[in-house]
């Protein structure tokens, strides 16, 4: 595969993530209730931190010197992500 090919697959990657965590998000609401796109962006952010947890447990599980940074900082950025779905729904 060439280097040019290899890119675009990196960037579609991050594109269709993004793409999906604002549809995840709700994306659509605002644009059907007529309000502010905040809640959306609020919702892709907190979503994009629990996806970051999620890599760094992935990443403890096939690592062999730092398992347990990985594994902490895993823990740690899906709980921070849970408080904060918490507190945005006004559940906390």
């Amino acid at each position: 595969m060439s280097k040019t090919t290899s890119k675009m697959l990196i960037g579609f990657k991050y594109v269709y993530l993004i793409a999906f965590f604002a549809l995840l998000a709700g994306f659509f609401h605002p644009i059907i209730t007529n309000t502010s796109f905040d809640s959306v962006i609020g919702g892709v952010l907190i979503l994009f931190i629990g996806l970051a947890g999620g890599v760094l447990l992935y990443k403890s599980a096939i690592s062999e010197n730092k398992r347990i940074i990985f594994l902490g900082g895993g823990f740690a950025l899906i709980s921070i992500s849970l408080y904060y779905i918490f507190q945005f729904t006004g559940r906390a």
